[in-house]
């Protein structure tokens, strides 16, 4: 009996183990953020660069922003892109550059910039 709660309770932390450590932390996803999007939104999530400037990003320091943009709808921005009116692309899709678990990692990322 208590080989068998043994093996139980080695079984659960070892799935525990695996399904945490597949997924990538907010700490460990500031490289990602830095190459793919630091150009427009900046290293501090402020968005003023000169590539943020020109396609208005949001900064992602103000409350009200962080507020208004639901973990769904980064999501699918991130994995889908930003085309304009006329549509030009505003901001490139990442969605087959970046695994759910890294864009989910992204925006808990984007999330501490709120001040």
């Amino acid at each position: 009996m208590k080989t068998k709660s043994m093996i139980r309770l080695a079984t659960t932390i070892l799935a525990l183990l695996a399904f945490f450590g597949s997924v990538a932390r907010a700490d460990d996803i500031q490289p990602v953020f830095e190459k793919n999007c630091a150009a427009c939104h900046g290293k501090d999530g402020k968005g003023n660069t000169r590539m943020g400037r020109q396609v208005d990003v949001k900064d992602y320091t103000d409350p009200k922003v962080q507020a208004d943009l639901s973990d769904e709808k980064a999501l699918k921005t991130i994995k889908e892109g930003i085309k304009d009116d006329k549509g030009k692309e505003r901001m490139k899709p990442y969605g087959d550059l970046l695994t759910d678990d890294q864009i989910k990692s992204l925006i808990a990322y984007i999330r501490t910039f709120k001040k």
